[in-house]
């Protein structure tokens, strides 16, 4: 098999079939997973290889059954960002327009947020169920934010943990086969993905993200999943905070018909993408964020889980602000700048198993567009160890522009539309 795909050829369906069930099983090395997972990121697979492939990840492992689910399922998967909080105020939003919202998350590493990570800073609530618990929560209160089980796709898990150390996470049919095996294995009708764009994502050019979009949605549709995709900007962080406890703060105020504008625009413009994916068309996603709709959801689907909704957010115990070195228009605010920041902080990690810090954060007090004065707070810098302020600053250095002719042309949020 790996000379196969060294050599540029097709890996036959039963091999595939074979090969992950093996390595899930431990029958396969490492080294020879590793050495297969390079030939695939240099020589790509074909359509119908990388479909068997995903299907044989979805088949390592449990397959949820939301048949019990009164309502139409639909959900929505972020490629990762800096300051993408969406999931937050999104699936309340979606609910409370009469969808159910499955929604299996992640934890953070590196430079972009996890959205259980932020959930987690909210005193008592849980990111474990079980999938009774699951199809439960999603009859009674319509949307479910958790952990996804040890059962769903495990195959995903073993083969990403070896991708991260082999150079080979960039490899668009293992980064397709990796999100939809679990996405599929969660079993929604429908699914939104929100593939990120620019310093702060995975996909830095626009090319590679619409590709890896078109990959991910024939999977989808091939799967019987009704799926689409809108490539956004993530040059720029999403919303004026990047730390956990900070964007659940900040998704409050979205469900509270406030909020900074570009987190409304993309909540507002996936939960129409989310909400017609099941056929529910006549709703404006806008007004139920204006009228306490959503919120209302928000602190049932909090509660659920354990979480009380009114307990004050951690606060980091130091904060530091940078100030703005000339006056003029901020024409540039650098995301992948502010998210290392962020991590450096404290609110990401290095590795899996690293702690993080609910209260640790960036809040960006001016965004591009913004008119700034020389002196002026800039960012505000929050952790509860000051040993780390330093190095956030050398991540933030150059991060930003500052232009004194006060030209800036404001680029748009949804940059294209991806279908099957």
């Amino acid at each position: 098999m790996i000379r196969t795909k060294r050599d540029g050829g097709r890996i036959p369906d039963a091999e595939i079939d074979w090969v992950i069930d093996a390595y899930t099983r431990g029958a396969v090395a490492d080294e020879q997973m590793a050495a297969l997972a390079m030939a695939i990121l240099l020589n790509g697979m074909e359509r119908a290889e990388l479909s068997r492939w995903t299907a044989a990840m979805i088949a390592s492992g449990e397959r949820l059954d939301l048949s019990a689910v009164s309502r139409p399922t639909t959900d929505k998967h972020s490629t990762g960002g800096v300051g993408d909080k969406i999931t937050l105020p999104l699936a309340p939003l979606v609910a409370s327009l009469g969808a159910a919202v499955p929604q299996l998350s992640g934890r953070g590493l590196g430079h972009t947020g996890g959205t259980l990570d932020k959930l987690e800073s909210i005193r008592g609530w849980r990111a474990q169920l079980s999938n009774a618990d699951f199809v439960e929560q999603l009859n009674t209160v319509g949307a479910v934010i958790c952990a996804a089980g040890d059962g769903l796709a495990p195959a995903d898990r073993k083969l990403y943990a070896l991708r991260d150390v082999t150079g080979t996470v960039e490899a668009i049919p293992l980064i397709a086969s990796s999100i939809m095996s679990k996405k599929i294995a969660e079993g929604s009708a429908a699914l939104v993905l929100d593939v990120k764009v620019g310093s702060g994502a995975f996909m830095k050019n626009l090319a590679d993200a619409r590709r890896l979009a078109e990959t991910m949605v024939e999977l989808g549709t091939a799967a019987g999943t009704n799926t689409v995709a809108l490539l956004t900007d993530m040059d720029t962080p999403l919303g004026r905070t990047a730390g956990n406890a900070l964007e659940v703060a900040e998704s409050v105020e979205v469900l509270s018909g406030g909020g900074p504008a570009d987190v409304v625009e993309l909540t507002v413009a996936l939960a129409s993408e989310m909400l017609a994916g099941v056929g529910i068309t006549d709703v404006d996603p806008a007004a139920a964020l204006a009228d306490g709709r959503a919120m209302d959801v928000w602190r049932r689907m909090i509660a659920a889980q354990g979480g009380d909704p009114d307990a004050p957010l951690p606060r980091a115990a130091e904060r530091h602000v940078l100030t703005a070195p000339a006056s003029g228009t901020l024409t540039r605010l650098d995301a992948y700048g502010v998210g290392v920041a962020a991590w450096r902080l404290g609110a990401g990690r290095a590795r899996k198993e690293d702690p993080v810090s609910a209260g640790a954060g960036v809040v960006m007090l001016a965004k591009p567009g913004d008119q700034v004065t020389a002196g002026q707070p800039l960012l505000e810098l929050h952790t509860d160890e000051p040993s780390r302020f330093d190095r956030a600053i050398e991540a933030l250095a150059g991060s930003f522009d500052i232009d004194q002719a006060g030209t800036f042309t404001h680029l748009p949020l949804v940059l294209d539309r991806v279908t099957g």
